[in-house]
């Protein structure tokens, strides 16, 4: 079953956007949500960033579906199935599942563009259809699309495919000129529907591969298409939003800056300091501007603020305005400006303006960038340039009243009951609407409720934080099948907590946020978390200088609330604790990797990728794999479900005529799952501190700082799409070193002869040692050397890797030495395996027998090949011979496990050694190239450079 949960429901009147852009760019979806014609595919993949959601009905398949292009060459679609005919469960009056209504599946498609297309070229793509889960749909093909005219008004594709489509395929498309919007297209169908799922019992089994025509209207985002098959009619109806897009609308209403006109008369910094209601016009002057926690002190000359805005999305932006304000507020004899930028107090980024003068022109115009640039220093904060409470300038500040304000529209709210005062703190109330799909008692059940927030701040870095909630109509609690989770229902007690109670507290939190040290953040939770879970906790984040990376740690101690969503409680108590790994791949994606402790005590990892686009719009999809078995349906017994989902993340921003921190979130996830499950986060460190992070570490990190017209183009204003590397040139000349440099004969030879004694020595051990592993077979020493065998080359490889990811130039070269004598010396062995064919000492067949099984051959021992060619690089490079060590004691664990003889592991080990001398002899001097993953002063360059 699937949770979709929209938390808060927005929508916004600008919507009228979606009607009104007629330039804007359409996707031509099938039927299925895929681009192409009616039902068959085309090789074209939409514009990097499209979203596109629709539903299209063609006998007997109802789909709705989105589709969107996550990477410039690949699209993906996810599908939810109905298929009339075939009930769900059930058609019997009154039994259990009657209610479910048409067999309902949800499928995944994928495509990937291999060629674009060119003067004489066409485009080529390869796809699948039905990727997980039950493959009633699944398919393979490939196809290709060529335009055709000076306008490219017309095209042309065929393909072949097996299953889905089963065979040549073909689609023809031709939009006129003379009529803007409208298309006409054919096909050839070459779906079998007669071998459908249960095609039979519907309208599939009357159907065969044929022609179809069809007639479709595209206005703006929006876009219809009617076809003609053999003996019925299909439809289809659906929208596509470009996110690759900054915004869609201007921002008309955004306020603008600071008049410097309304300042007062300057001042020297003496009278300022014995003045104190200098500062405070300044803090008030802020706080009319969105401005929160403001704090201000003249030292020494500098005028120093720290603040936030919960507003303005761009940090930059909200500097370069708190900066316009400070400079006309600033007493005579100002040397410098300190602003801090901090996240519920703490301070994160920090602008030192050294020259007022060009700060004024620059703001002003009559300076460039550059020129600016080399006055000001932008870096992260450290815990003294956080400013004390000062309660006599908190005093002074005055502020409009703080009442209620009914507010429709507004932050992409229906409509919002909101009182916020200076400090951030806030009183808010909205509605609130969650969907739930695929339960057997009904297929759609929701949740509409209003939900009232209110924070407060109690001190410095300390929050109370508060949700109650009143359901208005849900219907979540019909839901009467108990769970067969064979776990602690973590989660899936669901519709017990929605029939506990209509009104309820669903958190009730004291948070405690420290910056222990500069990028080291800490926070201290306790209270009730979320609806089903109280307790105390905590989490630190560390965020390192190179900005591609940062890590974290949460720890929570957790009791189940009860069911009526006050103080009662259940007896399940656990802890969870889990460490993540984020880190920042090309076209602006997240991979974040969590391994721990999860909800329902077990164990294991979490692998989430996101994307982010140029409007800020975040699309994202996460997989947990752990040790607890769920055989909930689809699990099984022998293959147990893992936890899986995706989301949406859209900024208002880009919708709403005024500038917006507010975004809407929409995720797909399994709602009766207690595997891999998470309690909801307090105050998530990392999601807090990602944007202002982002905008410190792109480029200047000065972002749209001035609001300058001759400057929205600029690459820290507008950053440009930083796409993956293309690694051919260094491969090739990695190649070019290695070939051109290979041993000698007379170095052969003397290899030769040390690798081959020091095979035939182990040779002489190959029964000796066997002999005496068989007596201390299963023994604990021999199980757990056995385990080390078998994990530490996969360590090994791992941290190759990780010297690729994070290491400076020179262990980033060793890494990807490593990485190649891994590759080419497993190569090697797995081809000397099939051709030797010796069996292992577990067989009890002898020393020298063959086996049946070539592809499981004991000579070499690959385990003993990876342990010696992931290490040889380093130990040479940094001469660490105990490196060898490490891995002569890891590969003997195959040998005491019986896997090997210690012949086998021996010549393992000289494969692998030999394998990364040569390479490390050849390439360790790489001065003609580098992987330029490493940040720039404010930049991150993800590049191979090279030079031939």
């Amino acid at each position: 079953m699937l949770k979709s949960s929209r938390s808060p429901f927005k929508y916004s009147w600008y919507s009228c956007i979606i009607f009104g852009a007629v330039n804007a760019f359409a996707s031509t979806p099938t039927l299925q949500g895929q681009s192409g014609y009616i039902n068959m595919p085309s090789a074209w993949v939409e514009r990097d960033g499209t979203f596109s959601t629709g539903y299209g009905y063609d006998r007997p398949y109802g789909s709705f579906w989105v589709s969107a292009t996550v990477l410039p060459f690949l699209q993906l679609t996810g599908r939810y199935v109905s298929v009339t005919g075939i009930p769900g469960f059930t058609n019997v009056e009154g039994e259990y599942g009657q209610k479910y209504g048409r067999y309902k599946d949800k499928v995944i498609d994928a495509k990937l563009r291999l060629v674009n297309e060119s003067s004489w070229v066409p485009e080529v793509s390869v796809g699948a259809t039905d990727l997980l889960g039950t493959e009633l749909f699944k398919g393979r093909y490939l196809v290709a699309t060529k335009t055709f005219g000076s306008a490219r008004n017309a095209e042309a594709s065929i393909g072949y495919g097996r299953k889905r489509p089963d065979g040549v395929f073909a689609g023809i498309r031709w939009a006129p000129l003379s009529t803007p919007g409208w298309a006409m297209v054919a096909e050839y169908d070459a779906n079998d529907y007669k071998k459908d799922f249960r095609a039979a019992e519907t309208a599939a089994g009357e159907r065969s591969k044929g022609g179809s025509v069809g007639l479709e209207y595209r206005w703006g985002w929006l876009g219809a298409q009617v076809a003609r098959h053999r003996d019925h009619f299909s439809a289809n109806v659906y929208v596509s939003i470009p996110f690759s897009e900054r915004e869609f609308i201007p921002k008309l209403y955004e306020p603008a800056p600071f008049d410097a006109k309304k300042a007062p008369a300057g001042v020297s910094a003496a009278e300022w300091q014995q003045d104190g209601s200098r500062g405070a016009a300044l803090a008030e002057a802020l706080v009319e501007q969105d401005f929160k926690n403001v704090r201000v002190e003249l030292d020494s000359n500098v005028l120093k603020l720290t603040l936030t805005n919960n507003r303005i999305s761009s940090m930059g932006r909200a500097i370069g305005r708190a900066a316009r304000t400070a400079l006309a507020f600033a007493p005579e004899g100002t040397r410098a400006i300190h602003i801090t930028y901090t996240k519920l107090e703490q301070p994160i980024a920090t602008y030192e303006f050294q020259d007022l003068q060009r700060l004024t022109d620059y703001l002003t115009g009559l300076r460039n960038r550059d020129e600016f640039l080399q006055t000001v220093l932008v870096r992260y904060s450290t815990p003294t340039d956080r400013i004390d409470d000062q309660q006599s300038l908190l005093a002074a500040v005055r502020e409009e009243s703080n009442g209620l304000a009914v507010q429709v529209g507004q932050d992409g709210n229906i409509v919002q009951v909101v009182s916020e005062d200076r400090e951030a703190n806030r009183f808010k109330t909205i509605p609130k609407i969650s969907f739930f799909f695929n339960d057997p008692s009904g297929a759609l059940r929701y949740e509409v409720a209003a939900a009232a927030n209110y924070d407060r701040r109690l001190g410095q870095g300390t929050y109370l934080n508060t949700d109650f909630k009143l359901d208005l109509f849900e219907n979540v609690s019909g839901v009467t099948q108990k769970s067969n989770s064979l776990l602690p229902h973590v989660r899936t007690d669901v519709a017990e907590y929605k029939r506990g109670g209509r009104f309820k507290l669903n958190r009730l939190l004291l948070n405690q946020y420290l910056t222990l040290d500069e990028r080291i953040y800490a926070r201290a939770s306790a209270g009730f978390y979320e609806e089903m879970y109280r307790g105390f906790g905590g989490q630190v984040l560390y965020l390192p200088k190179d900005s591609r990376w940062a890590a974290d740690l949460s720890v929570d101690a957790l009791q189940q609330r009860g069911y009526k969503g006050w103080f009662d409680k259940r007896d399940y108590k656990t802890v969870t604790a889990l460490g993540a790994l984020h880190y920042k791949l090309p076209y602006d994606i997240t991979a974040t990797a969590r391994a721990g402790r999860f909800l329902a005590r077990d164990e294991g990892v979490r692998l989430e990728f996101k994307r982010r686009f140029q409007s800020g719009v975040e699309i994202g999809a996460w997989y947990a794999k752990t040790n607890g078995r769920d055989i909930t349906n689809p699990g099984t017994p022998a293959n147990p479900y893992n936890d899986k989902g995706v989301f949406l993340s859209v900024p208002l921003n880009i919708m709403l005529p005024m500038d917006s921190q507010a975004t809407a979130g929409i995720g797909l996830s399994p709602w009766t799952r207690d595997v891999g499950q998470m309690v909801a986060s307090p105050g998530d460190l990392y999601e807090l501190f990602e944007q202002p992070r982002r905008d410190l570490t792109t480029y200047d990190g000065l972002g749209n700082f001035a609001e300058r017209r001759d400057e929205q183009n600029h690459p820290a204003v507008n950053p440009p799409l930083r796409p993956i590397p293309n690694m051919w040139p260094i491969f090739r000349w990695r190649l070019e070193q290695s070939f051109s440099n290979t041993p000698t004969l007379p170095q052969w030879a003397k290899g030769t002869i040390l690798g081959g004694g020091a095979i035939l020595g182990g040779a002489l051990l190959d029964k000796p040692v066997d002999r005496f592993m068989e007596k201390h077979a299963g023994s604990r020493v021999a199980r757990a050397w056995d385990n080390m065998g078998k994990g530490i080359p996969v360590l090994l490889a791992g941290g190759a890797a990780g010297a690729v990811a994070f290491g400076d130039a020179r262990a980033q070269n060793m890494g990807i030495i490593s990485l190649e004598s891994i590759a080419g010396a497993a190569a090697v062995s797995i081809a000397t395996k099939r051709i030797v064919g010796r069996a292992r000492p577990s067989e009890g067949q002898g020393q020298w027998s063959k086996t049946s099984d070539r592809s499981n051959a004991s000579f070499p021992s690959n385990h003993s090949t990876v342990a010696f060619a992931a290490v040889t690089p380093f130990a040479q490079e940094y001469d660490a011979p105990w490196l060898y060590g490490l891995a002569a004691a890891s590969s003997m664990g195959r040998a005491a496990g019986r896997q090997h003889w210690v012949s086998d592991v021996v010549a393992g080990g000289v494969l692998g050694y030999a394998m990364g001398s040569w390479l490390w002899q050849t390439q360790r001097s790489n001065t003609g190239s580098n992987f330029a993953v490493a940040p720039g002063p404010k930049s991150v360059n993800v590049a191979w450079r090279g030079s031939y």
